[in-house]
């Protein structure tokens, strides 16, 4: 009899509440809703607007969305980073355990698993299986909707270079994988907040408050160290994928700090949990008592990984400086004007033929050229084989907080004015007209 008892009373695998706690997930209208939408919206988005002659121009990578089918999925995932992530980890990761408490159920979970630990990884690993099926599903389908609409061409990276189809997708795929680790940290976030609130739906919007609050400390000129520490960073980090060489500082330090939140409000939602008091029926959460034991640890892990960061890398200020944005843009110049010249049936140069130049000011001179602003100027040199003049266009250029800038051209007409060119997927406007680039926040990599 002692066997028997001994045997009964045995905590249930984890993999059995696993799969319990993944059907009671898929079995809800919202989770299969999302599901659906995940897998067939941006499919659907991405072939539309690839179809349409007015492009989202304003959006990373939005002006090549006819041009080849490698750019929908990255217009999808800088949506996704601002919008759809945190409200998908709100939705999924927001509400696991906050929907026992509505229900009441906690006692018979407690009386069937016998062991809140297993519990608590049974519902962490199944609300993490929902988010990739999420993500898988929105990388793929944009990812489909746009090589069908546009094909499978190359793609003009941020430095102006042409990436082979092949190289495009895999990096592609790269900049989705590396999102999902700041969609872990959110995760977490939700994991905590779902257990301090209870039946609240305080817990229920905490993840995407915390995007909210992110993405808008991501808009001002934050020294480099701290904007590298918010957990949000590698929502646009991925963008270093993109120039050639690969701006790998700044990704792998963005990834590592989200990972690093996510452990880290895993543990928290973790130890308050299994210290919970389950003979309660009126329990609404911990309190907020516990909220500040979760909120603290998270904010000292924001000031030690900023310290950590400013002192293990060369970085001052914003990291837009003045030799990297002429750099940059020079870059990004010689490389399109070699499209150009191949799109007009001109004889081909190379970069180093070029030699181009970049001479920028900020505010006409009258500030420090470093930072952000929509005030940058920079008139771009180079020159042709053969000929002694020196060429010369004009470039204004708005430069976010983050590094991203688009420079509009500004003349000569005939050299960076409008005008169509022929293209693989049929007229398009002159890639010297307007382009898209980023510059480097880490002293890294040469350019």
């Amino acid at each position: 009899m002692t066997t028997t008892a001994t045997a009964t009373a045995r905590p249930v695998p984890v993999a059995r509440g696993y799969r319990f706690e993944l059907v009671k997930l898929f079995s809800a209208w919202r989770i299969r809703l999302l599901v659906l939408a995940c897998w067939l919206a941006p499919a659907l988005f991405v072939a539309v607007v690839s179809g349409q002659s007015s492009l989202p121009v304003d959006t990373l990578f939005g002006r090549w969305m006819n041009a080849t089918g490698w750019a929908g999925p990255l217009v999808m995932l800088g949506f996704a980073g601002t919008y759809a992530l945190p409200l998908l980890t709100s939705v999924v990761a927001g509400d696991v355990f906050a929907a026992e408490d509505r229900l009441g159920t906690w006692r018979h979970l407690l009386v069937a698993v016998r062991s809140t630990r297993r519990i608590f990884a049974a519902k962490a690993l199944a609300a993490l299986t929902v988010l990739v099926v999420l993500v898988a599903g929105m990388a793929g389908s944009a990812a489909a909707g746009g090589v069908l609409a546009a094909g499978s061409r190359p793609l003009v990276g941020l430095d102006g270079h042409l990436l082979t189809p092949g190289d495009a997708a895999v990096r592609v795929l790269l900049a989705w994988v590396c999102v999902f680790a700041p969609t872990l940290a959110l995760g977490a976030i939700g994991l905590l907040g779902s257990i301090v609130w209870g039946r609240s739906p305080m817990g229920l919007l905490l993840p995407a408050v915390v995007a909210l609050v992110l993405a808008l400390a991501q808009l001002l000129p934050l020294p480099v160290a701290v904007r590298l520490a918010l957990p949000s960073c590698a929502f646009v980090a991925w963008n270093g994928l993109f120039t050639d060489p690969v701006q790998l500082g700044p990704l792998l330090i963005a990834v590592g700090v989200s990972l690093a939140w996510a452990v880290v409000a895993t543990a928290l939602a973790y130890t308050l949990f299994v210290r919970r008091d389950f003979t309660n029926p009126a329990h609404d959460g911990p309190g907020r008592r516990a909220f500040a034991v979760g909120v603290l640890p998270l904010v000292a892990l924001l000031a030690a990984t900023a310290g950590i960061v400013a002192v293990a890398t060369p970085a001052t200020g914003s990291g837009i400086e003045l030799d990297k944005v002429q750099r940059s843009v020079a870059t990004a110049f010689a490389h399109l004007y070699r499209l150009q010249a191949a799109q007009l049936d001109r004889p081909d140069v190379t970069e180093a033929q070029l030699a181009a130049t970049a001479a920028c000011t900020k505010g006409d001179g009258l500030v420090e050229p470093d930072g952000p602003g929509n005030d940058w100027r920079c008139v771009v040199s180079w020159h042709l084989p053969g000929i002694d003049a020196t060429g010369q266009a004009i470039y204004q250029l708005d430069i976010t907080s983050d590094g991203r800038y688009v420079a509009d051209g500004d003349g000569p007409k005939e050299v960076n004015g409008y005008f169509q060119v022929r293209a693989p997927a049929g007229d398009q406007p002159n890639p010297l007209w307007q382009f898209d680039g980023n510059v480097e926040l880490l002293t890294t990599t040469k350019g």
